[in-house]
């Protein structure tokens, strides 16, 4: 079932539970309006009945001809007793259509006035006190007027309920309709949105800031930008990958189609052996960047993490560089807490130890031949930091917001081999441990790297 049609049908209950209500609660009190009037008019007729047969010989001719013109008018299957205090009929013979119980008729001295059925007739017994004695006036009469009145009252207020549901039910839909087109016109635009249509966005309306769908709108917005932003990155990343693994390939398998296109000495096919083997060293530290790359970009927690110190780690990291590199390395403490648990952090060895290996290595070759690399770790304000500096070519302002993208190089950097992996998978395992890590730099002038915990 459509929403629209959920809120009609739940609008047109509630609706309906409340008329109806209204409508039984007027029916009700009308009823009992019609019985109460009724019972007036058959304690009048007892009245007049004791006036007919016990005062006329109190009351003048003239007055007593007025009373009969204003209060002799009979009801619908009247009947009217007189009893004595024996509960014996007087002055009326007895009325063959009725029989009232002797326990009714013993309580009405009692009471003075009594109210009770017999069959379909309403009756009532009045306990009259005159000079020729005291008596009983019993009057019972059908109400047949007022229940045709009631009756044709059911039936307008029966076709008023149909007639009101109806209308309600075509005004609930209207009212849902209204209601609901704002989401459905969302609906349509987001139905309209592809892969290839995300800088689309979502019409959030006049609506103001407590408006649910404009919220709803710009938070879907908001996801859009998001995915926008990740299909954009997948897309460059594909690119980008797509070439870097081209590359290796088409050069490996160019120079064995060189060395296979005639006979060579023994001293050439060494040589193109070599040159194919380190493309193929080089394809598979691409491949390796891609695989910690794809790891540490799934990964929301880190399994059996260790307790690291890292200043340990540093070393570890040094060590982890090709032995004619290590030696431009200077490693140097700062202010060191005397409690060395407070230069551990949890997590995983050995991503930490590549991670600023990667650090390392890229200040190593974007730096002069023996130009030192300074890695300087402090320990201030419960913060674990750690800052390598270089002196190398350096990074422009236009490029330095785009070196964490997968595959980015500078333009002065592509002079120098690599492929654009290795910093950004650092920030993203410095960012899997709960670090920081941040870059300035200045063209021409080399650059700071600085991780924190």
């Amino acid at each position: 079932m459509t929403i629209r049609n959920r809120l009609t049908w739940l609008f047109l209950g509630l609706v309906a539970v409340l008329l109806l209500g209204a409508l039984l609660t007027a029916f009700v009190l009308q009823v009992d309006y019609t019985h109460v009037e009724f019972q007036q008019r058959l304690r009048d007729r007892a009245q007049v009945t004791g006036y007919v047969f016990l005062e006329q010989d109190e009351l003048g001719v003239e007055s007593f001809r007025k009373f009969q013109r204003r209060y002799l008018r009979t009801l619908t299957g009247e009947v009217l007793q007189i009893y004595d205090r024996q509960f014996q009929p007087r002055f009326i013979e007895q009325d063959k259509r009725i029989s009232i119980p002797g326990k009714v008729l013993a309580r009405i001295p009692i009471e003075k006035e009594v109210y009770f059925d017999l069959g379909p007739r309403q009756a009532v017994g009045l306990y009259y006190q005159d000079n020729q004695g005291d008596f009983i006036i019993v009057a019972a009469a059908q109400n047949r007027s007022g229940r045709a009145r009631l009756e044709h009252l059911a039936e307008m207020l029966a076709g008023i309920f149909v007639v009101s549901l109806l209308v309600i039910y075509g005004a609930g839909r209207v009212f849902a309709g209204r209601a609901l087109a704002p989401i459905a016109a969302v609906n349509d635009q987001v139905d309209r949105i592809t892969t290839q249509d995300l800088h689309l966005r979502v019409q959030a309306g006049t609506g103001s800031e407590q408006d649910e769908l404009a919220r709803l709108a710009r938070t879907f917005n908001r996801m859009l930008e998001r995915m926008e932003e990740g299909f954009e990155a997948q897309r460059t990343f594909v690119s980008n990958a797509s070439h870097e693994l081209r590359t290796p390939l088409t050069a490996t398998i160019g120079e064995l189609q060189v060395l296979l296109s005639r006979e060579r000495a023994p001293a050439e096919y060494r040589a193109g052996g070599a040159s194919v083997l380190g493309e193929l060293q080089q394809l598979k530290q691409l491949l390796n960047n891609l695989l910690d790359l794809t790891q540490t970009s799934t990964q929301t927690s880190l399994t059996g993490p260790d307790d690291i110190r890292l200043d340990e780690l540093l070393w570890e990291a040094r060590e982890a560089l090709p032995a004619d590199q290590r030696r431009r390395v200077q490693i140097a403490l700062g202010e060191l807490p005397t409690d060395s648990e407070r230069l551990e952090i949890t997590g995983n060895r050995q991503l930490l130890v590549r991670a600023l290996a990667n650090l390392l290595d890229n200040a190593l070759k974007y730096s002069a031949p023996g130009q030192a690399v300074e890695v300087h770790f402090d320990y201030r304000a419960g913060q674990r930091c750690i800052r390598i500096t270089d002196h190398g070519i350096g990074i422009s302002g236009k490029a330095l917001p785009q070196v964490f993208q997968p595959f980015f190089r500078a333009d002065n950097a592509r002079v120098v081999s690599g492929h654009g992996v290795g910093l950004a998978l650092a920030r993203r395992i410095v960012l899997l441990h709960g670090g920081e890590l941040h870059i300035s730099s200045e063209l021409g002038a080399g650059t700071v790297v600085e991780v924190v915990f």
